[in-house]
């Protein structure tokens, strides 16, 4: 998905905003390195690499919410 208003930073700062409690998964299929791993250093609570399986997805988000 593009999201040509918003940047992912923007959009993790803003969930963050309405809810501080999100767990929040970043997807991109660029690199981690730039502003990926800025919003990791940021308190996001994951990444996964497009393209992903399910199997891969599932297996993060399990991760995710097992952080609790």
């Amino acid at each position: 998905m593009v999201m040509p208003n918003m940047g992912g930073g923007e959009a993790y700062d803003r969930m963050k905003e309405i809810n501080p409690d999100a767990k929040v998964l970043l997807s991109s299929g660029f690199s981690i390195d730039g502003e990926a791993s800025e919003i990791l250093e940021r308190g996001c609570n994951g990444f996964i690499q497009k393209p992903f399986t399910m199997n891969e997805l599932s297996g993060k988000i399990g991760e995710i919410l097992g952080k609790e």
